[in-house]
């Protein structure tokens, strides 16, 4: 018997949409995130839903094709720090624990997002001394 795709586990396409939503929410609202977002017209916030969606659907195994630039080339000049992401990652993980995502679910899906990290992040993280 073949296992579920982490798509089918998650609950499919409308329960990735509504992570995605809650996501991109918390990120917009975050003062640390409003430099990226304030610019934003109506469609390139559109866009960038269904581009979040989409990229989310096709890394858990789901139909969907993400369309959308590169990552290293969609965030180059944006300045995003070791610090920008982690912040991020907490976001993901916040929006999982409301949607109660299963660990293993949960793991997986940080995973494949922590693939992106490597074209996503310019800054290193300042050391303190």
């Amino acid at each position: 018997m073949k296992q579920k795709s982490l798509y089918q586990r998650l609950g499919g396409y409308d329960a990735i949409a509504a992570v995605s939503d809650d996501f991109i929410t918390r990120l917009a609202t975050d003062k640390k995130f409003e430099r990226f977002f304030t610019s934003l017209s109506t469609d390139s916030k559109k866009r960038l839903r269904q581009h979040v969606v989409n990229q989310i659907c096709q890394i858990t195994g789901g139909p969907c094709i993400y369309t959308g630039r590169d990552m290293k080339t969609a965030h180059a000049g944006l300045g995003i720090s070791e610090e920008d992401w982690q912040a991020s990652v907490n976001h993901l993980i916040a929006t999982l624990d409301k949607f109660k995502v299963p660990k293993k679910e949960k793991d997986e899906l940080l995973a494949g997002v922590s693939s992106l990290k490597k074209d996503i992040v310019e800054q290193k993280m300042a050391k303190k001394q």
